[in-house]
């Protein structure tokens, strides 16, 4: 006879693999950082505290550094984070910015063109986390990517980071009406007083064949990632290829991501056990 404990004990099965690979996940994306170079020429350093995902209509979820078209990425996308773990607590505000770090090499001390700017987001809904930005400050509209053509494939970055209550905008980027511009974002961090990085993603968009050099970036293997070599597990990561140069096609198929499916046989057996105790 089966004992109930061991029975209970199979049905944490999914949640635990749920949590290990939102881990997975995450690490994946801050290997593409470094691996584009994200890190730290525009950031110093990256520990997310969750994943963040964006769904754009008619592409759906995307996969860090993965390439789109500049129609696949017009509308503004949805903005989903799950946290890393049950011990990461995401409420109050949060500021949602997106800004174009240019061609992988780029001294982003220069600064970078802000597509897309918001203060006081809210997170709501189950895992993952919607990030509303209904009641918000839109200071800059979304801004669908426009690199120049032969310009290469220009990085960008989605951030969302915490607002503490002592957050004060700098003039010019108090209120909305903003227009898209250059700036110097870790600056705007900075001298606003935002609290920590919470997570982040980017995309690539390229149009034409590039006429400048581009430093190349190499592939991200997600079997030698933290939370796999831990587990023993083989299983790709969502975002497991190359990034920036060496970028999967536009297709906007999420086939890096690992497929909730694969809980499936653990659910199906944990039932067929249940079932078997109490039959």
């Amino acid at each position: 006879m089966i004992s109930l404990s061991f029975i209970l004990s199979l049905a944490l099965v999914p949640f635990a693999f749920a949590q290990n690979n939102t881990q997975l996940q995450i690490e994946a994306i801050e290997a593409h950082f470094s691996n584009a170079g994200l890190v730290p020429s525009l950031l110093t350093t990256f520990v997310p505290e969750a994943e963040l995902v964006l769904d754009f209509t008619g592409v759906g979820s995307i996969t860090p550094g993965q390439a789109l078209s500049k129609t696949q990425v017009a509308p503004a996308p949805s903005v989903l984070i799950t946290p890393a773990n049950s011990s990461v607590t995401l409420d109050g505000s949060f500021t949602l910015a997106m800004i174009d770090a240019d061609i992988v090499g780029t001294d982003e001390t220069e600064g970078q063109t802000r597509h897309w700017l918001v203060n006081g987001v809210t997170l709501s809904g189950s895992s993952p986390l919607n990030a509303s930005t209904e009641s918000a400050t839109t200071i800059t509209n979304y801004a669908g990517p426009g690199p120049a053509a032969g310009s290469g494939a220009h990085r960008y970055v989605v951030l969302l980071y915490t607002q503490p209550s002592t957050f004060s905008a700098p003039d010019g980027l108090n209120a909305p009406g903003a227009p898209v511009e250059k700036f110097v974002f870790t600056d705007y961090v900075k001298n606003s007083g935002l609290g920590p990085l919470v997570a982040a993603t980017y995309f690539t968009v390229e149009e034409g064949t590039a006429t400048v050099t581009v430093s190349s970036t190499a592939a991200v293997v997600s079997s030698t990632l933290p939370a796999v070599t831990a587990s023993g597990s083989s299983s790709s990561a969502s975002g497991s290829v190359s990034s920036s140069s060496a970028a999967p096609s536009a297709t906007g198929n999420n086939s890096g991501a690992m497929s909730s499916k694969i809980m499936s046989p653990a659910v199906v057996f944990v039932a067929f056990a249940l079932g078997f105790f109490l039959g």
